[in-house]
């Protein structure tokens, strides 16, 4: 037999707790009562398990579940189903940590292709943060979205994305806006010498989604964006298994995360095989706190057989200005996002990226000289 652990914060009385557990462990396994099954294969293997329940204090209990990895395969939905499908329905329930069995992580296999150094390796940046930015606001023609993309790019910026909600407007159609933007980028680029991407942003049915990634590659591009709560988690990771050379960056609309830890997210996503995850900042205009942007960045660079670290990229109305306080906070191995605080530059935004960039270099080598003096 082989099992899940899942961890779950459940939030009611003392008394509760363990018959809500037992419940809770049938509702994620066999979905009846037990009392009515007789089969010994799904009692003895599919039935869920009590592993404990533990007071955390102010009405807060953790609850650790047995669930039986042969119900999972290895599909990400599946596995998200069976860790949190009917039980997310009950509003007292949050789904806070996961860990699989080695036989159950060794089938899902693919996992990150690129990762954090593949993302590094491609724009020439092995010892320092990443730089990005985002393509907005919505309602702009390819020819102004393109525009923005160059201005970007000749400031030395690494990567530039889609804003997640450009997707088939009549004002932004995608082979128009990505050919565009492709051209604007390149045509920097070899004004600069920088290799910056341009990520465009999936969206839409998976025929949809696989049309698009058609076009990317006849534009040369190798970086893309996905929104897996949108999207659907086995459709990521089947877009990974068809395009190994593709880098993926998870952005986290409609990941609310309320009732699942954004860091136990961010496992579930590396797993599919994002390459980078896109997450509020603390201290933006989303109320994410510090001790959860450090347990998410936790998540995506925490050392796992056969798994790649992926590239935390903190954003949500950060500012130029924060750049010293971000990567004393997360250090070199972090994506920075900074979108809406360079656009208000206007005709300024190359040179505002460019002092960005400057900044991000700038701190990056004295941390490299500190080291080299411990």
């Amino acid at each position: 037999m082989s099992w899940i652990e899942v961890t779950y914060h459940l939030r009611g009385s003392p008394e509760d707790a363990q018959a809500r557990a037992r419940a809770i462990a049938v509702e994620q396994s066999i979905e009846m009562p037990p009392e009515a099954v007789d089969d010994p294969y799904v009692l003895g293997e599919i039935l869920g398990r009590v592993a404990a329940v533990a007071p955390k204090g102010g009405g807060l209990h953790a609850i650790r579940i047995l669930l039986s990895a042969a119900t999972v395969g290895d599909d990400a939905g599946q596995l998200l189903n069976m860790l949190f499908g009917n039980s997310s329905l009950h509003d007292d329930l949050t789904l806070a940590d996961f860990a699989l069995p080695p036989e159950l992580r060794a089938a899902f296999g693919d996992g990150p292709q690129i990762g954090l150094d593949g993302l590094r390796g491609r724009v020439g940046a092995s010892a320092r943060a990443l730089t990005c930015s985002a393509l907005k606001p919505q309602g702009l023609p390819p020819a102004e979205l393109a525009r923005l993309a160059e201005a970007f790019a000749l400031g030395g910026i690494d990567y530039v994305k889609d804003d997640h909600g450009l997707a088939r407007q009549a004002y932004s159609p995608f082979p128009q806006r990505v050919a565009a933007c492709a051209a604007a980028v390149r045509r920097a680029t070899v004004r600069t010498g920088h290799p910056t991407r341009y990520v465009p942003s999936l969206s839409g049915s998976l025929d949809v989604v696989r049309e698009q990634l058609r076009i990317i590659g006849e534009e040369g591009l190798d970086t893309a964006m996905v929104a897996p709560a949108v999207l659907g988690l086995a459709n990521v990771q089947q877009l990974r298994r068809d395009h190994p050379d593709i880098a993926f960056l998870a952005h986290p609309s409609l990941a609310g995360a309320a009732r699942i830890d954004p860091a136990c997210l961010t496992k579930l996503w590396r797993l599919a095989g994002a390459d980078a995850v896109i997450f509020p900042n603390h201290g933006g205009r989303f109320g994410y706190s510090g001790e959860t942007c450090r347990r998410i960045a936790e998540a995506a660079l925490a050392p796992e057989p056969g798994l790649a670290t992926i590239a935390p990229v903190p954003a949500g109305g950060m500012s130029v200005a924060r750049v010293p306080e971000m990567l004393d906070f997360y250090g070199r191995d972090v994506m920075l996002l900074i979108g809406g605080n360079l656009l208000a530059e206007g005709d300024r935004l190359s040179e505002a990226t460019a002092e960005f960039v400057a900044q991000v270099h700038q701190h990056s080598q004295a941390e490299a000289r500190a080291e080299s003096h411990v």
